[in-house]
């Protein structure tokens, strides 16, 4: 009777350690409220309340910029007050975070402009012009970044300018 105890005992034991251990080696990814009525691409998952989801980078994006040229400092104050999904935590992307939605092969048309055309990743957000500001500034030069979604590069401006538009991104635990 002891001896049935204590195997009985060590497989509890096992099976515990075991969900334990499988438990913790799945990788955390946040979950969206919203999940169910996502639409989906080959790495976008557009949850349909202002949130695109980039899986291959880990970013959760606003599905639209701001919608018109602004300075940085509004662009900066738009990003870091921007509720889509519910959450709170949006900033100002950098300009590698920008960059990563750039695709030259991908055509948009533009709000802004009947003769100029965007190259973004994905259709599920849209941007409404070619220029948005990152989060990176220059205190030596007062410039702030630009990341141009019809040429793909990177420039700078005086950061009191309006001259570009702003879209907001958060991290998501992974």
């Amino acid at each position: 009777m002891k001896q049935l105890f204590k195997t009985i005992l060590v497989i509890i034991i096992m099976v515990i350690l075991t969900t334990i251990t499988v438990s913790c080696s799945k990788p955390y990814i946040e979950e969206h409220p919203s999940s169910a009525k996502a639409i989906k691409d080959d790495r976008f998952i557009d949850h349909g309340d202002g949130v695109v989801l980039d899986t291959k980078t880990g970013l959760m994006w606003g599905n639209k910029d701001n919608g018109n040229d602004t300075k940085w400092h509004d662009a900066k104050f738009y990003c870091e007050n921007y509720h889509g999904g519910g959450y709170k935590d949006w900033r100002m992307p950098t300009l590698q975070e920008l960059e990563s939605l750039y695709d030259e092969h991908k055509i948009q048309p533009v709000a802004c402009s009947n003769s100029n055309n965007v190259h973004i990743v994905t259709d599920f957000i849209n941007i409404t012009c070619l220029n948005l500001w990152s989060s990176e500034t220059s205190t030596t030069t007062n410039e702030c970044a630009i990341f141009n979604f019809g040429s793909g590069t990177r420039s700078a401006y005086a950061c009191q300018m309006t001259f570009a538009r702003a879209l907001p991104v958060r991290s998501v635990s992974r």
